[in-house]
C-alpha cells in the first residue's frame, strides 16, 4: 500500500513538472507561451478599452462642449481638451513607481476606478467648467507605466517587441475605429453618453486585470527597489525619453494641419477615416514584415533609426504639400509611411525602454518613459496650433521635420538592448 502511495505521488508530481515545463520555452525561442499570449492579449484589450473611450470624444469633443454654459470661451475650450495630458504626464511617474512598490495589478485597478470617476463627472457636467473637472480626473487614472511594465515582467526580452506591437496595434485600431463611430453615436447618445460609456469600458478593464491576466512573477513581489537616480542616469534610457517625447509631439501638431490638408485636397472632413483607417492598417503589415523579422536578425537599430528618418521624410513631404498644390493621393501615401514609422517606432520604443531598464525599477523607467510621451501631447497640440495661427501650415512642418532630425542625431549613439534570439543573417 505504501508503495502505491509513493507510486501515485510520484505519477503527480511527475504530471505537475511536465505541466510546468510545457511553459518553458525552447532557448532563444521567439514563439510565445500561452501565459505571455494570455499577458498580452488581456493587457492590450486593457489599452483597447480605455483608449476607445478616449478616442471616441476627441473627433467631436470641440463641437459638442461648446454648446456647454461657458461654452464660447475657446480659451476653456481648449484646456478642457488638453488637460487630460497634462494630469496624465504629471501622475505617469508616480504611478509607475507605486507599481514598483505595491505591485502592477493594485496601481492599475485603482487607476481605472479614477479614469471611470472621471468618465461620469464629465457625463454628468452641467457647465464646461465641470467637464474640465472630469477631464482632469480621467487623465489622472494615469495607469500606462504600470500596464507597460506588467507587460514586460510577463514576457521574455525574445518576444517583449512582439508584445509591445500587440499594445500599439490595439491603440492604432482604437484610434481608426472611433473616427468612424464617434459621428455615429454621438447623435444617438449626445457627448454625455460617450462619456458614460468610456466609464463603463474602463469598468470592463478591470474585469480583465483581475480575472483574465496572469498573476505577477513572484520573484518580482519580494526584489529590493532601486532608485529613480537610476533611471535619470541611464544614458540608453534617457535618449529614448527624448524621442517618445518628439514622437507624440510632432503627432499631435502635425493633426492641427493634417486634416485641413485633406479638405483643401476635396474630401471632406466625414470622410477623412476613408484615408486613416486604409493606411493604419495596412500599416501594421509593413510593421509585421519588416520589424520582427529584422528584430531577430540583430538590426533592430537600423530599423529603428530608418523609422525615424521616414517620419522625418514626411514632415518634409507635408511641407511640399502645403506649400503648392495638394493633391489626394500624395497625401494618402504620406500618411500611410507616417503611420508605417509610427507604428515600428510604437513597438519597439518602449520594448527597448522594458529591456534597458534594472527590473527594480522597470515602473519608474516605464513612468519616466510615459510621463514625456505624455507631455510631448501637449506640448505638441499647444506648440501646433500656436505655429499654424502665427506662422502658417508650411512652419509647422517645418518645425516637426526639425524637430524629427534633432531626435534622429540623439538615437545615432544608442545602442539598443542585446537580443537572445538573435540569429545569423
Amino acid at each position: 500500500m505504501a508503495d502505491q502511495g509513493q507510486s501515485g505521488l510520484l505519477d503527480e508530481l511527475n504530471l505537475r513538472v511536465t505541466a510546468s515545463v510545457t511553459e518553458i520555452p525552447p532557448v532563444n525561442s521567439t514563439a510565445m507561451t500561452a501565459t505571455e499570449r494570455r499577458a498580452s492579449a488581456s493587457l492590450a484589450s486593457i489599452f483597447a478599452l480605455r483608449m476607445l473611450g478616449l478616442f471616441l470624444v476627441l473627433p467631436v469633443f470641440a463641437l459638442e462642449a461648446g454648446k456647454y454654459p461657458g461654452g464660447d470661451d475657446t480659451a476653456m475650450l481648449g484646456l478642457a481638451m488638453g488637460i487630460y495630458g497634462l494630469t496624465q504626464g504629471l501622475l505617469q511617474l508616480p504611478f509607475g513607481m507605486a507599481s514598483d512598490r505595491f505591485g502592477r495589478k493594485r496601481v492599475i485597478v485603482l487607476g481605472l476606478l479614477i479614469f471611470a470617476a472621471g468618465s461620469f463627472v464629465a457625463a454628468a457636467a452641467p457647465t464646461l467648467q465641470w467637464l474640465l473637472v472630469g477631464r482632469s480626473l480621467q487623465g489622472a487614472g494615469a495607469v500606462s507605466a504600470a500596464v507597460t511594465a506588467l507587460l514586460a515582467d510577463l514576457t521574455r526580452d525574445e518576444v517583449r517587441t512582439k508584445a509591445m506591437a500587440l499594445v500599439g496595434a490595439s491603440i492604432g485600431l482604437m484610434f481608426a475605429l472611433s473616427l468612424v463611430l464617434a459621428p455615429v453615436l454621438v447623435t444617438w447618445v449626445g457627448l454625455p453618453g460617450l462619456f458614460v460609456l468610456t466609464g463603463v469600458l474602463a469598468l470592463g478593464g478591470i474585469t480583465v486585470v483581475l480575472w483574465r491576466v496572469p498573476a505577477e512573477p513572484d520573484e518580482l513581489k519580494n526584489q529590493p527597489r532601486g532608485r529613480l537616480s537610476v533611471v535619470l542616469r541611464h544614458a540608453g534610457l534617457m535618449r529614448l525619453n527624448v524621442g517618445v517625447f518628439v514622437l507624440h509631439a510632432v503627432q499631435l501638431a502635425m493633426w492641427v494641419a493634417v486634416p485641413a490638408l485633406l479638405v483643401q485636397a476635396g474630401l471632406p472632413k466625414e470622410q477623412h477615416w476613408w484615408v486613416y483607417l486604409p493606411a493604419v492598417v495596412l500599416s501594421f503589415g509593413v510593421m509585421g514584415g519588416t520589424l520582427f523579422p529584422l528584430e531577430r536578425r540583430g538590426y533592430l537599430r537600423a530599423v529603428f533609426l530608418s523609422a525615424v528618418g521616414l517620419i522625418m521624410l514626411v514632415q518634409i513631404g507635408f511641407l511640399v504639400q502645403a506649400s503648392g498644390t495638394t493633391r489626394l493621393l500624395s497625401l494618402a501615401v504620406l500618411l500611410f509611411a507616417f503611420f508605417c514609422g509610427f507604428n515600428i517606432l510604437e513597438a519597439s520604443q518602449p520594448s527597448m525602454a522594458s529591456r534597458m531598464a534594472p527590473p527594480q525599477v522597470r515602473g519608474a523607467a516605464l513612468g519616466v518613459y510615459n510621463t514625456l510621451q505624455s507631455l510631448g501631447f501637449f506640448v505638441g497640440g499647444a506648440s501646433g496650433g500656436w505655429l499654424v495661427k502665427n506662422y502658417g501650415t508650411q512652419a509647422l512642418f517645418a518645425a516637426c521635420a526639425a524637430a524629427m532630425l534633432v531626435w534622429l542625431l540623439v538615437a545615432w549613439g544608442m545602442k539598443p538592448p542585446l537580443n537572445p534570439a538573435r540569429q545569423a543573417p
